[in-house]
C-alpha cells in the first residue's frame, strides 16, 4: 500500500510517500523559517497562505521522484491536528479533495501520534510497549504506549511546553527565531556551573511546569551585567535544568511501568545535551533509548505517511467530512 502523507500543522509543508512493505519511500520538506524570521515568529495567516502556495507543487514533486502515478497511491494521511487551524485546513482539505478525486481513503492523523511513531521509520525500530516522551513547541507528554492507537497519558506539562520555554528564554536573551535551536548554540559556548532549579521534581508525579523556571532565568539574568558571556552561561545552566528534569521525570515514568524502552521524539528531540542526558540515564537503568533522526524530529509528512498507513492497514478510514482540531488530546484515540 502506498500512502501519501500531508503535514501543515505549523510552519513546515511536509509531504512524504510511504509504502506498507518497502517502508519510506521519498520524503519533501519545505519550511517557512526564513519568512517567519522577520517577525520574530509564527504568523498563522501567513503560514496558511504559504501552505495553500505550495501544498500541490509538492505533491506533485513527490509522486513524480517516486516515479509512481496518482493511480498508484492507495491512501493518503493527513494532519487534522493539533496544530494552526487555518494551517491544518489547508492540509484537510487538499487531502481530503485528492482522495475523493482518486477514489481512495483518507485518514485524519493526530500530530503527537506522528511524532510518537517517528522512531518507527528507523533501521532498528522499538518494539512496544515503551514509554515515550514528546517534547516540542506545544507539548511535553509522558505516553504508555501499548499499540498504535493504544496511549495512556502519564504526565504533560501544566503550563509552558519545554519547547516553548526554550523560545521564550532564547527572545528573552536577546536571540533570533528559531529561539530553541539557537539557544542551545549559544549554550554550548557557556559553563553549567549556575544551578537553577528542576522543576516538581521534588514532589510525586509525572507532570511538567516550565514557567517558574523560565521566570528563574530572566531573574538571573537581571542580576548579571547581561554580557556575551553571561547570556551563555545562563543558557547552559536553562537547558542543563531542563535536560535533567525531563531525565528524572523519564527515570520515574520506566520505574512507574516497569519498563526499560524509552522513545524520545518531538522537534526538542533534536537538542544533543537533552539526548545526552536521557541517554546516559537509560545507561544507568540497562534500559534501551531511541530517537528518530534529526530531520524527524521536526514536523514531516513521513511520519504522517506512517502513521496514517498503519490505521489505513487496519481498516481506519474517514468519510466526506473534514476533521480538524486545533486543540485534541492524544488520549482521544482509539487502537488500530
Amino acid at each position: 500500500m502506498y500512502v501519501l502523507g500531508i503535514e501543515t500543522s505549523c510552519d513546515e509543508t511536509g509531504v512524504a510517500i510511504y509504502h506498507s512493505q518497502r517502508g519510506l519511500i521519498k520524503d519533501i520538506l519545505y519550511s517557512q523559517i526564513a519568512m517567519h524570521n522577520d517577525y520574530g515568529g509564527v504568523v498563522p495567516e501567513l503560514a496558511s497562505r504559504d501552505h495553500v502556495r505550495k501544498l500541490v507543487p509538492l505533491i506533485r514533486q513527490c509522486i513524480q521522484e517516486s516515479q509512481l502515478s496518482s493511480t498508484e497511491i492507495n491512501g493518503i494521511a493527513y494532519t487534522a491536528g493539533p496544530g494552526l487551524m487555518g494551517a491544518l485546513l489547508v492540509g484537510a482539505v487538499t487531502a481530503r479533495s485528492l482522495a475523493w478525486t482518486w477514489q481512495i481513503p483518507a485518514i485524519a492523523v493526530h500530530h503527537m501520534e506522528g511524532h510518537l511513531l517517528a522512531p518507527m521509520l528507523e533501521a532498528n525500530p522499538p518494539t512496544m510497549p515503551f514509554v515515550a516522551l514528546l517534547i516540542s513547541g506545544g507539548h511535553t507528554l509522558l505516553i504508555l504506549v501499548t499499540g498504535v492507537g493504544n496511549y495512556q497519558l502519564l504526565g504533560e506539562s501544566l503550563d509552558d511546553a519545554a519547547g516553548e520555554a526554550f523560545d521564550k528564554t532564547a527572545k528573552m536573551l536577546g536571540l533570533g527565531y528559531p529561539g530553541g535551536p539557537k539557544l542551545s548554540n549559544l549554550a554550548e559556548q557557556g559553563f553549567s556551573q549556575l544551578k537553577f532549579p528542576r522543576p516538581m521534581t521534588d514532589r510525586p508525579g509525572l507532570d511538567f511546569s516550565f514557567s517558574g523556571l523560565k521566570t528563574f532565568t530572566m531573574n538571573a539574568l537581571n542580576a548579571t551585567e547581561k554580557t556575551a558571556e553571561d547570556k551563555a552561561n545562563i543558557a547552559a545552566a536553562f537547558q542543563e535544568a531542563v535536560a535533567d528534569t525531563l531525565s528524572i521525570k523519564c527515570k520515574r515514568a520506566l520505574q512507574q511501568t516497569g519498563l526499560k524502552r524509552l522513545v524520545v521524539a518531538g522537534g526538542v528531540s533534536a537538542n544533543q545535551r537533552i539526548r545526552a542526558t536521557l541517554t546516559q540515564m537509560i545507561k544507568k537503568e540497562n534500559g534501551e533509548i531511541y530517537f528518530p533522526r534529526p530531520e524527524f524530529c521536526t514536523d514531516n509528512g513521513a511520519m504522517i505517511a506512517y502513521a496514517g498507513c498503519q490505521r489505513l492497514l487496519a481498516g481506519q478510514h474517514q468519510d466526506l467530512e473534514i476533521y480538524t482540531h486545533a486543540r485534541w488530546s492524544v488520549s482521544e484515540l482509539s487502537g488500530c
